[in-house]
């Protein structure tokens, strides 16, 4: 019942790691709220499936992974929990968590590509997909936070799921080698985040002020 899912490939070992960092800010964040350890693990889980499941809600694709494997939550859930144990040591990691985000954002990019293709959907549905799985769990981070989600006010990240998910799709059509456009669609996507954080590259912001005239 808690055993490990059976395919482990880098992409999915990379994913884990990539569940547990979320599960971790997202502990940090609900710490800064003065949660519960109930609440700041409810958070974690949240932060790290939520993207995953809402894209499987809406496609239809069940059963969701969290209830299929339920090693799912007990990693989010686990890591959330240790975050608390380990808050100040955790928090003076900001660059490397800043650093598996990325990661975290172009694998669950590509692994939400891969599950709308399998499902036969099409280009921008695939695309969609990848950007749900990618970014919607931050946001409800956010909303449960009571905060305007990152995803809306900082350094592009939608954007890098939308171009990383496209570039992934095109092997889709073009029947290339799988491995090595996985691999050339992780350093693209993942060398792009990094950028639009070390240059702060934004989208156009809009700044409306009513008492202006």
């Amino acid at each position: 019942m808690w055993a490990l899912p059976p395919t482990v490939t880098a992409l999915h070992v990379l994913s884990l790691v990539a569940l547990t960092a979320q599960a971790m800010t997202a502990a940090l964040a609900a710490g800064r709220r003065s949660m519960d350890w109930v609440g700041v693990c409810m958070l974690g889980c949240v932060t790290a499936l939520g993207g995953g499941t809402i894209r499987d809600v809406v496609l239809g694709h069940y059963p969701l992974p969290w209830v299929e494997n339920p090693f799912y939550l007990a990693l989010t859930a686990g890591a959330a929990f240790a975050t608390v144990l380990i808050a100040r040591i955790v928090h003076r990691l900001n660059l490397a968590f800043l650093v598996l985000d990325a990661i975290g954002l172009v694998v669950f990019t590509m692994a939400g590509c891969d599950v709308a293709w399998q499902m036969n959907q099409s280009l921008p549905i695939v695309i969609v997909s990848g950007m749900i799985t990618g970014c919607a769990g931050g946001v409800l981070r956010d909303i449960l936070c009571n905060d305007v989600p990152l995803l809306f006010r900082s350094e592009l990240y939608a954007s890098v799921s939308v171009v990383t998910g496209l570039f992934y799709a095109t092997a889709f059509g073009l029947k290339l080698n799988d491995e090595v456009w996985t691999a050339l669609t992780f350093v693209l996507g993942l060398s792009f985040r990094l950028l639009a954080i070390r240059y702060k590259w934004e989208m156009p912001k809009f700044v409306f002020n009513e008492d202006r005239r």
